[in-house]
């Protein structure tokens, strides 16, 4: 499916960083494989949450800038294929997101959502993969965003943190930024939890390793420009600091 003309379906920051934190960010883009056209879709449409999370690459990239950690990022929008759904989810490619139909995925033949599988899920994954096997990591973040409003409900936190497995991790966190910014909103499992239905990357790297870990969420509207994006990794930096200083041996 992929081509000479187009991207490489995984990007990796810092990938020489030995540092004990990795960050992924599954939704950081919008590209499309050129055989794919446009999906069928306006361009307004790709602008939009539904294909790619708003401003959470720029804030993972100055977040792995900050933390010298490694970084891994997909570039291709999710309505090609979401990186954090497990591939036989319903969504995983959608034919509608959030209302909206994506032409090029109704109907769609199993050989084809195969070569989507093969050769962006899996080489994104298998690159988070590497990372944990190179050296000892101890912390696992996926950074997200989410838009205020979806299906007629009103978003209202700044930021959530989603875990089953290691709430600690998320408690810690948000505690640090609270300190920081005794104002913020933050939701806990809000405004998504994790479950195996719609979540792969944190049960698949995060859980199975045993490592820290939290998927995080910051409302895109927070995200609007590259000074906003900076202010959010600089926050964060300093709550995944303090949290590994407080847990070197764990």
């Amino acid at each position: 499916m992929l081509s000479e003309i187009d991207r490489a379906p995984v990007e990796v920051v810092n990938s020489e960083s030995s540092r004990p934190v990795v960050l992924v960010c599954e939704h950081a883009g919008r590209s499309v494989p050129a055989v794919l056209g446009d999906l069928g879709l306006p361009q307004s449409v790709m602008d939009l949450h539904i294909a790619y999370d708003i401003g959470a690459g720029s804030v993972a990239r100055k977040l792995a800038a900050i933390l010298d950690a490694p970084l891994v990022l997909q570039p291709y929008s999710r309505l090609v294929i979401d990186c954090n759904r497990p591939v036989d989810a319903g969504d995983a490619v959608p034919p509608v997101s959030d209302g909206v139909e994506v032409p090029a995925n109704r109907d769609l033949q199993p050989a084809a959502r195969q070569q989507r599988i093969d050769e962006i899920f899996t080489p994104f994954h298998q690159a988070v993969t590497a990372l944990f096997e190179r050296c000892e990591r101890r912390a696992f973040f996926a950074i997200h965003s989410f838009t205020r409003h979806l299906a007629g409900r009103e978003r209202h936190w700044n930021i959530g943190f989603a875990a089953r497995k290691d709430r600690i991790t998320c408690a810690t966190i948000a505690d640090r930024l609270r300190a920081l910014s005794p104002q913020l909103e933050i939701g806990m499992n809000e405004p998504y939890a994790i479950d195996d239905e719609s979540d792969w990357t944190i049960p698949f790297h995060g859980e199975k390793r045993g490592v820290m870990h939290s998927l995080i969420e910051i409302r895109n509207d927070q995200l609007d420009d590259d000074q906003a994006c900076g202010r959010w990794a600089e926050m964060l930096s300093d709550a995944i600091g303090a949290l590994l200083v407080k847990n070197q041996k764990r």
